[in-house]
């Protein structure tokens, strides 16, 4: 009894054994103990089909067999013991289905099982010389059930299959998998004729097989002695067992990529499989065994795809090779190019380090300006920032192509659609955020192009996007479109815009222009404003002056500008064209220096000019020109100069002088004898004896009888008035003489054992002080207390009493000294005399300073209530010494 076959499930868990004599045994991994598939015999087994999805280590699950008769068997095989009456490990054995070649039975040399998307099964079976393929779908969770449901499916019609004439007395199929646990992608079936390999397309309906080619076995390769024995499939090579050597074929190109020969001390080559998990190729002979390990498979895959135009695929497997994809772009770009497929070209050359001049100058020889803004624009994008000047030259030749195909499509009425897009497409190249600092950089040169095509939008829309509003502003001013200047104005709020093209927007649009000026508020000092107010104001329009007054008031009485040029002017509008606003603006702005904001002597010429009398008045009343304004007022109304003659308060001189003037024209002007006497009752400071000289020689006294009685009346009750003050000023005299005498002979009286209210000692020790409150005090103590509090100037004045009252004092002691001659005595004798006098004076004169109070109760005291007991500057040292 020979063994013939083993078939091993990819997790190596469990082994069929196939031996000559038509028998099969089972041995799993957990157990030592080889058990009999009692089912199974009478079969001679030649593939098995493992089932991937339900087997456990110790169950099988449904799987396929395939035997030399061409049955193919469903069964299941069960590691473990089993029950009483059953101790089989196969589960059962039923045929499921029969292969044929040439009307006769065939034997299945391969089976395999594969679980497809969207529960999809799919079963492969080989023969000799035909490729069968069984496709159908199995119900969720009716997976345990097997393989029957499959092949019925297949049964009404002719089950696919593809065939070849030659036939080399076996056939072997393998399969690639990219993951373990996935769909297999990719298979090479080993026959008769060569190896058919190809991709397996789970989508298409009538076959797996996609993109199937056929290698035809090399001349040296003799079914004679030297037949294919195994292959193994990788993911772009297909391995070959040859009796004495391997073969490695690429599967893109078909070309023999490796060969290695085995000595003959090896033996015979037998078989090569390949480990599904781990990807390790085993050959074993019959004396060794080989281990092959694929190491980069896909280092040179880049070259075959791109020599076969596969770019995609060519650029996938040179991703981390830069200089690879380099060529593999340009390639790609070139084919593009010959196919007249110009845009891709030019993305694709963008993407190379191809010499930017010779790209740029085949797309210009070819006429293609599309092709050639796309190569520069992805070029663009692929530049770094670093390389500024790269970049200048590329944003400058873009908007030129740019210029050039908006003339171009403009001019074409019939392509206003693709112009739109195009302009679309600049407009957005131009705000690009990436490319802006080079934009702005040359904006002068951009701003030449766009004028050199005569592009005015585009002008207008780029000198918005670089913020040049002054440029955008006078474009509109240039083609009368004086609102949308003073949108763009109002919108960007730019102070010195605004001092720039208020003139000229003033005069054709005034009410909009201080309508914008109001809503800018502060943000705009209006003494800049003025030049373009005073021009118009002058030259212009009703509407224009009304406009400049009311921004004017906006900014005197909104904004409360102080500035005298503001208020200077809005005085001048007021006089040449609102006068009746004049009169009520000088009352409005305050009759005192400190709240006037116009020059008064502007304001005065300026009302003279015009013949505002009454204002002149006002004016001449804020600058207390009260004689000035008195005869201006006569002018006017009396009752007017009435009021300007009483300002003067605290003048009654003047304020007489005032009435006096009003008086004499009252008299001598209005004739008016009536309203002279209302004058005296009008001023308490008028007599009828001040304004009698004023009226004229004819006049009656009837007419001033009452006034002239009422003066003498007044006058004698002021000459009662004053004799009684002359008594009680004789009384008051008599009650001093009478006080200064009985202070004269006050005394006090100090007891020996009294104290000086400052130190606390013995009073009668030294010169001493004593006050009506009874407080005592040392001269010195007193001098002491006193000093601190008096100002500088009386510290001074004490200072220098105390220097004369100490040389007194020296001159004083100096007379007792013996005269060296006797003439001297007269001059010692007039020296005393004039000394005594001197010192007692000096004295009397400290004393009023430094004893004219009591310092503990007199204002002294009071006064240094809110002052300090430790001196600042003396505070830091006062506060170490108690540490």
């Amino acid at each position: 009894m020979r063994t013939r076959e083993l078939f091993l499930d990819p997790t190596g868990s469990h082994l069929v054994i196939s031996l000559s004599t038509s028998e099969c045994l089972y041995l799993n991994r957990n157990t030592q103990k080889v058990r009999s598939l009692s089912r199974w015999r009478g079969h001679l087994i030649e593939s098995v089909g493992w089932n991937k999805l339900l087997r456990t280590e110790t169950n099988t699950g449904p799987i396929l067999v395939g035997t030399s008769q061409g049955i193919i068997f469903e069964a299941e095989i069960s590691a473990s013991e089993g029950s009483l009456f059953n101790t089989n490990p196969d589960q059962y054995f039923k045929q499921v289905h029969s292969l044929e070649e040439d009307g006769r039975p065939a034997p299945v040399c391969c089976i395999e099982v594969e679980r497809g998307p969207e529960s999809k099964v799919v079963i492969i079976a080989t023969t000799r010389k035909r490729l069968f393929q069984f496709v159908g779908r199995v119900a969720e969770g009716s997976e345990q059930q097997g393989f029957s449901a499959i092949f019925s499916q297949n049964q009404e019609l002719l089950p696919s299959f593809q065939e070849f004439p030659f036939n080399m007395g076996y056939s072997e199929i393998t399969f690639y998998t990219p993951k373990l646990r996935s769909c297999p992608k990719a298979f090479a079936w080993m026959m008769g004729n060569g190896v058919l390999y190809g991709q397996l397309d789970y989508v298409k309906l009538d076959s797996l097989l996609s993109d199937v080619q056929v290698w035809d076995y090399t001349p040296d390769i003799d079914f004679s002695f030297n037949k294919p024995i195994s292959i193994v499939l990788t993911q772009f090579h297909f391995l070959l067992l040859l009796p004495d050597r391997v073969k490695a074929i690429c599967t893109l190109n078909g070309q023999v990529v490796y060969e290695d020969v085995f000595p003959d001390k090896f033996g015979t080559l037998k078989k090569m499989i390949k480990d599904p998990a781990g990807g390790l190729v085993w050959i074993y002979t019959e004396k060794a065994v080989f281990r092959y390990h694929i190491q980069r498979e896909a280092r040179d895959v880049w070259q075959m795809y791109m020599s076969m135009n596969k770019f995609d695929l060519a650029k996938e497997y040179c991703r981390d090779r830069p200089e690879c994809m380099d060529m593999v772009l340009a390639k790609e770009a070139e084919h593009c190019f010959q196919d007249k497929r110009y845009l891709e070209s030019a993305k694709c050359y963008a993407l190379t380090q191809n010499y930017f001049e010779e790209i740029a100058l085949k797309f210009i020889e070819a006429k293609q300006e599309e092709a050639l803004k796309e190569f520069l624009l992805k070029k663009l994008n692929n530049l770094k920032q670093s390389e500024k000047t790269q970049i200048t030259l590329l944003v400058t030749w873009l908007t030129e192509l740019y210029l050039n195909c908006l003339g171009l499509l403009q001019s074409d009425e019939g392509k206003h659609g693709v112009f739109q897009e195009t302009r679309d497409e600049f407009r957005k190249f131009l705000s690009s955020s990436k490319h802006k600092e080079c934009l702005y950089n040359n904006r002068t040169t951009i701003y030449d192009l766009l004028a050199s095509h005569g592009n005015v939008d585009d002008m207008v829309y780029f000198s918005v996007i670089m913020q040049d509003y002054e440029r955008v502003i006078s474009h509109h001013c240039q083609h009368d479109d004086y609102s949308a200047a003073l949108e763009v104005l109002s919108k960007h709020c730019d102070e010195k815009l605004f001092y720039k093209f208020s003139p000229i927007l003033m005069q054709h649009i005034p009410k909009k222009v201080v309508d914008a000026w109001i809503q800018m508020g502060s943000r705009l000092e209006p003494k800049k404003l003025i030049p373009a107010l005073v021009n118009y104001s002058q030259m212009g329009s009703t509407q224009q002056v009304n406009e400049t007054i009311r921004y004017m008031e906006f900014c005197v009485y909104q904004l409360t500008v102080t500035e005298e040029a503001i208020h200077n002017y809005l005085l001048s509008l007021y006089a040449k064209y609102k006068p009746d606003s004049l009169l009520w603006y000088l009352e409005q702005a305050g009759s005192h220096l400190s709240d006037i904001h116009y020059d008064l002597k502007y304001a005065l010429r300026l009302c003279a000019e015009h013949g505002y009398l009454q204002a002149c008045v006002l004016v001449y009343k804020i600058m207390e020109l009260y004689e000035e304004a008195v005869d201006l007022a006569l002018q006017v109304d009396v009752d007017l100069a009435k009021t300007c003659a009483d300002l003067p308060e605290d003048d009654e001189e003047l304020r007489k002088k005032l009435w006096l003037k009003i008086a004499c024209h009252v008299v001598q002007e209005e004739k008016d004898v009536k309203k002279a006497m209302n004058c005296l009752s009008s001023c308490n400071l008028l007599k009828i004896e001040d304004i009698l000289p004023f009226f004229p020689d004819f006049v009656t006294i009837d007419h001033f009888k009452e006034a002239i009685c009422s003066s003498l009346e007044e006058y004698n009750q002021h000459i009662d008035e004053l004799k009684q003050e002359m008594e009680e000023a004789t009384e008051s005299a008599k009650r001093i003489r009478e006080d200064i005498q009985e202070m004269r002979n006050k005394y006090g009286v100090v007891e020996n054992q009294e104290k000086c209210a400052a130190c606390d000692f013995p009073l009668l020790n030294r010169p001493f002080y004593l006050f009506l409150c009874g407080h005592m005090f040392h001269y010195d103590c007193l001098f002491q207390e006193v000093t601190p509090h008096l100002s500088t100037y009386k510290q001074t004045k004490l200072d220098e009493l105390q220097k004369k009252l100490a040389a007194a004092t020296q001159t004083s002691k100096s007379r007792h000294r013996p005269a060296p001659k006797e003439e001297g005595g007269d001059t010692a004798s007039l020296g005393k005399g004039s000394a005594g006098v001197s010192r007692e004076q000096i004295k009397s004169d400290i004393d009023d300073i430094i004893a004219c109070e009591c310092v503990y109760c007199g204002e002294l005291m009071i006064k240094s209530i809110d002052k300090p007991f430790i001196d600042p500057q003396k505070f830091e040292e006062e506060k170490s010494s108690w540490l």
